[in-house]
């Protein structure tokens, strides 16, 4: 998808998602599956979307779309740990050469990462997307991802 289309449709899903949390929902786990419905079935390119929350130092598996995932990451691998170690948002243009990478579905050939934040600048998880397809994401899915994990 090309630059400019992305972030037209970013823009609007975006509208969209405020719309939906704001008129009916007080809840980050209702907030969170809501998020997941709307950009699965809007981006095309998204082959998995959801959310991996940290509870008692393990990093598992919260609401999520798309194929079965893994309950437990392991800690200190993969592209959800490193996005909470290095505490910035990581997009990985071809996940066989990310070191460490957790393969929950082989059929993920892309990825990007962005860790979740409470109210108080805490990471208390990450919003994960993956795609069949090499080199889907971009600073445009930067930009976006990061203001709409912020609706949580």
């Amino acid at each position: 998808m090309d630059i400019k289309r992305k972030e037209g449709r970013y823009a609007r899903l975006y509208k969209q998602i405020t719309g939906l949390i704001n008129k009916s929902s007080n809840n980050s786990l209702s907030n969170m599956a809501t998020i997941n419905a709307v950009l699965y079935h809007k981006m095309d390119y998204y082959f998995w979307i959801g959310f991996y929350l940290l509870h008692d130092g393990k990093l598992q598996v919260g609401p999520y779309q798309g194929a079965l995932a893994c309950i437990n990451l392991t800690r200190n691998t993969g592209v959800c740990w490193a996005a909470i170690n290095q505490q910035k948002p990581i997009v990985v243009n071809d996940v066989e050469k990310f070191p460490g990478h957790i393969a929950c579905n082989s059929r993920s050939k892309s990825e990007i990462v962005i860790p979740l934040k409470n109210r108080a600048g805490k990471i208390t998880g990450v919003m994960d997307v993956d795609s069949i397809v090499l080199n889907s994401f971009n600073e445009i899915d930067v930009k976006w991802l990061q203001k709409i994990s912020e609706l949580v």
